[in-house]
């Protein structure tokens, strides 16, 4: 079989990673792919927005399952346009992208089938939204509508910050704003759970703990995601019940009645608050970090679950996760989430031995004339399974300083509450 992947980052790597070990597969492409990717797949070198480029190499490769890991393509309907060309694809349509492509559309679905989720306005000026903010109580959350990378959401501690939030979305930071989205802050705990759909049944793909903030004690800026751990701590047998009777479910009616269905990933944000679930955000695609943390302990055949999927059969596969815990710290370009430069040399990675159920996956890297180089804010992924979260974090650790990259930080706390 083979395998096209679509986009660039650790989560991409990651996936090539894991279908790689399986005998059902015989060549993978990544559409472009990293460093990482060009070891073990064929990158191909293309544009993402050019929907025709892409179905013309996928045809000329007789690719036989496309993936795509990255929400903008989905958002955009690559999936709708692939899939009209008779070429079978893993991930949700148009339609069902927009739980994630448009914050508004999932609050709305929210508020119509009763899931529950913190209390919101929509505005749609800037006028309108600092007269709300006026009398609001704080700390409060100001988000872009659409998407942004991880980094369209503010947590306001007074009417300044909320100023300055409305101020950016609408001057176009994160690209034109029709309409803005403020909500109550709730204070929990998060968690991101997982499942997986072929559109008629699906199954439930593991948690995991992302850290968004790029400061150690959860401080600073929002990123697109600093480290992750698998399982959840506050995962148990009642609150996943609760999340899918509660969000799960009532989400998947909601898009029924629209006419569709859900095909693919699809990752709730979740604030836990007394061992109750409230929906954040959904995303249509594994998280990344959290995506690197969860394969890992997947036990079952990812090829198997990927076939199912895109054949309408995932009833018949049955989804094995280890009871390994998983950890992910992410090295990060020195200045990121905000100036950052590229380019930067990354010596010795090839030198660093690693022990089974070790894993450095490439994010944001890119090879010229057999040289590794930074391209991006997050560059790297250290993940380590073992039985014990403070054991594979302190490995982490050490991979992070044998690798001694001049140009990178990160976070040695990940996972703090937890260990």
């Amino acid at each position: 079989m083979k395998i096209g992947i679509i986009g660039s980052g650790g989560r991409e790597h990651a996936i090539c990673v894991f279908l790689k070990s399986s005998r059902k597969v015989d060549k993978i492409y990544c559409f472009p792919g990293n460093a990482g990717t060009s070891f073990i797949a064929e990158n191909i070198n293309i544009n993402l927005n050019n929907f025709q480029e892409i179905k013309e190499k996928i045809k000329n490769l007789k690719i036989d399952i496309v993936i795509v890991g990255p929400e903008k393509p989905l958002v955009d309907g690559i999936v709708d346009f692939l899939e009209k060309n008779e070429i079978k694809v893993f991930g949700p349509n148009k339609v069902s992208s927009q739980l994630e492509g448009s914050k508004i559309f999932t609050k709305k679905l929210c508020e119509k089938y009763k899931i529950p989720t913190a209390n919101f306005g929509v505005f749609e000026d800037k006028e309108k939204s600092l007269n709300f903010l006026k009398k609001c109580k704080f700390p409060i959350v100001v988000k872009a509508d659409g998407l942004a990378s991880g980094k369209g959401v503010y947590i306001c501690d007074n009417f300044e910050q909320s100023k300055m939030a409305v101020d950016e979305i609408f001057n176009g930071k994160f690209g034109e704003a029709k309409e803005i989205l403020i909500e109550e802050f709730l204070k929990g705990e998060e968690m991101s759970f997982f499942i997986i759909s072929d559109g008629k049944t699906y199954k439930k793909f593991g948690s995991a703990q992302d850290h968004k903030r790029v400061l150690e004690g959860d401080m600073g800026k929002n990123t697109g995601g600093m480290g992750a751990y698998s399982p959840s701590r506050l995962e148990n047998k009642e609150l996943d019940k609760k999340i899918i009777e509660r969000i799960i479910n009532p989400t998947l009616r909601g898009l029924k009645d629209l006419n569709t269905s859900f095909k693919g990933f699809l990752y709730a944000g979740l604030m836990i608050i007394n061992n109750n679930p409230y929906l954040i955000e959904y995303n249509v695609r594994m998280g990344d970090p959290e995506c690197q943390t969860i394969l890992p302990r997947v036990e079952t055949d990812f090829a198997d679950i990927i076939y199912a999927c895109v054949n309408q059969n995932l009833s018949s596969v049955d989804i094995q996760l280890s009871n390994k815990k998983s950890i992910c710290i992410v090295l990060c370009s020195k200045g990121y989430p905000d100036k950052f430069e590229n380019n930067i040399e990354i010596n010795a990675i090839d030198q660093i031995k690693l022990q089974k159920d070790n894993y450095i996956f490439h994010a944001g890297t890119k090879i010229d004339n057999s040289i590794i180089y930074s391209n991006g804010g997050r560059v790297l992924n250290f993940v380590i399974k073992s039985e014990n979260l403070k054991e594979s974090r302190d490995q982490a650790i050490n991979l992070i300083k044998a690798l001694n990259w001049e140009n990178g930080f990160f976070r040695k706390d990940i996972g703090y509450k937890v260990i």
